[in-house]
């Protein structure tokens, strides 16, 4: 007598590659257009495929964030000629999800327009403003948030990905811009602007991502 089983092991792909492109502060300092890139960004991604329509994603990013009043189109922040740059290290993790299939288990071109959102975490620089100079408070912070980013994708070679992003992330934070200071003794008498509005930036740039892993086996005992 004879069984046969049929046994299917699904595949794991995952992706490993870089971020690079550029940066722009939306806050209580400088413009206030919402995609500027006007330093460098560069980091690294990872992404956990689970299904041609979602995966989970990593990464790490570096940035100097910059801003400055002269480049505003308000007329009291030109006055007032504030500016300040300030370097972060962002850490972000959550879910990516396709508008089409990607299915990279098989050898065809594709591409689809994806989103991405979870959870951010920057760390940076602390200061505050005195007599209109940005002034070091010597201590870091970390600035959680939530990314809210929109994208597409195409799969050009058998391990190649390239993509184009924009993402916004907004932060439980004013303290990016000086504008709140750390330091409970300072904030009385060295905040400002609106401190009902919580700071922002965005990554404007490209990905470049290699996939590796088991396809999926199809077995018979």
């Amino acid at each position: 007598m004879c069984i046969l089983y049929f046994q299917v092991s699904q595949a794991q792909i995952y992706e490993l590659g870089i971020f690079a492109g550029g940066s722009n502060f939306i806050g209580d300092i400088g413009a206030t257009n919402y995609i500027s890139p006007n330093q460098l960004a560069i980091g690294g991604i990872a992404k956990w495929n689970r299904s041609p329509r979602h995966s989970w994603r990593i990464s790490v990013t570096y940035t100097d964030l910059t801003a400055d009043d002269a480049k505003s189109d308000d007329p009291r922040r030109k006055q007032r000629g504030y500016e300040f740059n300030s370097t972060i290290l962002e850490f972000s993790a959550g879910m990516e999800f396709n508008f089409f299939d990607f299915n990279l288990h098989i050898d065809e071109k594709m591409m689809t327009p994806y989103i991405y959102t979870g959870i951010t975490t920057a760390y940076h620089e602390n200061f505050y403003f005195n007599n209109g100079s940005s002034t070091s408070e010597d201590t870091k912070s970390w600035a959680y948030g939530i990314p809210l980013v929109l994208g597409i994708k195409a799969k050009l070679t058998e391990h190649l990905i390239f993509g184009l992003e924009v993402g916004a992330r907004y932060t439980f934070s004013d303290e990016l811009d000086g504008s709140k200071p750390d330091s409970e003794w300072l904030v009385d008498n060295n905040s400002f602007g609106n401190i009902n509005n919580n700071d922002w930036y965005t990554f404007t740039g490209i990905t470049v991502t290699y996939t590796f892993g088991r396809k999926p086996c199809y077995c018979n005992f």
